[in-house]
């Protein structure tokens, strides 16, 4: 999917404008990012008899940790650029799109399978465009039409997938995965527009200090939730499976969440709302081809459906803000 997108872009002739190298490269950041992120599909898949809240504990707990060690030298240049309510949005931040949403993420894989959950989550560009395509400047909802269309066509294939059509699991705990995978969807919506909106506004702070900043603050509250999930008992696990309950959460932590979402913000200030929010669709493919392997099965006519049609939604998308509007549209 990257190959064939890349050809596309730079089939069309860049015409060596600033404008359109930035786009490249925040489409780039994006494809790095989603290819991240869909790492972390698998890891409730691989430590299965974690709970959700373990595995968000575990891998915000290293977040955090790392983020302090790569910012302490900067923190005091860092504080002193915080504009006023910028430590709450940091708040915010990072229980919608972090914390709460990895705990829906995670119970929706485990209950709904990786392949559903990651579809569901594919439908975040329709929200987040149609918020994006408020703002000044932005590409209408008109001429946004068929890219949320084919979107929206590729939420539905997995919707019913993910209820009607029989599966392993009993019908109870999928309809509950689907459930907590849509709870996923729209918490990391708000966190994607207001993230966006936030480096935004905080030019003088680089996109790599912003995501530290939001590592620290997730890092504290996951060490907050700390003794709420001793209350609730730790199971009982061998030596064994802790190494790689710890291993696989320094693993997500790493790639997803420091490297990860340094690619997303660099791309989310390259690129407008109306395009980021279509740059999540990177991390359904991946997660889908790391979900089949996982499985190790091929997709079913449904699941095959809702791909084809999310990664014609990103190049329509594309398509759309490459081509110069000869006057200004009005927005619906």
């Amino acid at each position: 999917m990257m190959i064939i997108l890349v050809i596309m872009i730079e089939g069309q002739g860049m015409d060596g404008t600033s404008r359109e190298s930035g786009h490249l490269t925040g489409i780039l950041c994006g494809m790095g990012a989603g290819a991240l992120w869909g790492l972390v599909f698998l890891a409730p898949a691989l430590v299965r008899d974690f709970r959700p809240l373990d595995l968000a504990i575990g891998r915000y707990l290293a977040y955090g940790l790392m983020s302090g060690l790569l910012i302490a030298p900067r923190w005091r240049s860092l504080v002193a650029q915080m504009r006023s309510g910028a430590w709450w949005a940091l708040g915010w931040l990072a229980l919608a799109g972090n914390l709460f949403y990895y705990v829906l993420l995670a119970t929706a894989v485990q209950m709904g399978g990786i392949a559903m959950t990651s579809l569901v989550i594919g439908f975040l560009p329709v929200a987040v465009t149609i918020i994006g395509s408020r703002e000044r400047g932005a590409v209408s909802l008109r001429r946004l039409a068929p890219s949320l269309l084919l979107c929206g066509a590729g939420a539905l294939c997995i919707g019913w997938q993910a209820i009607a059509v029989p599966g392993t699991a009993s019908l109870g705990p999928r309809i509950i995965g689907f459930l907590c995978a849509v709870g996923a969807l729209i918490s990391w919506s708000a966190f994607a527009v207001g993230n966006s909106r936030w480096l935004g506004r905080l030019g003088g702070i680089s996109a790599q200090d912003w995501n530290l900043a939001i590592g620290l603050m997730t890092g504290a509250q996951a060490f907050l939730l700390l003794p709420v999930a001793l209350a609730m008992g730790i199971g009982h696990h061998d030596a064994a499976a802790w190494t790689k309950f710890l291993s696989v959460s320094l693993a997500v932590a790493l790639f997803a969440s420091i490297v990860g979402n340094m690619l997303w913000n660099r791309m989310s200030r390259l690129l407008p709302l109306t395009m980021v929010g279509q740059m999540i669709l990177f991390e359904t493919g991946f997660a889908l081809i790391y979900g089949f392997l996982w499985e190790q099965r091929l997709p079913t006519l449904l699941e095959s459906a809702a791909f084809a049609l999310v990664v014609a939604s990103v190049i329509s998308c594309i398509a759309v803000h490459r081509r110069p509007a000869t006057d200004v549209t009005a927005t619906i």
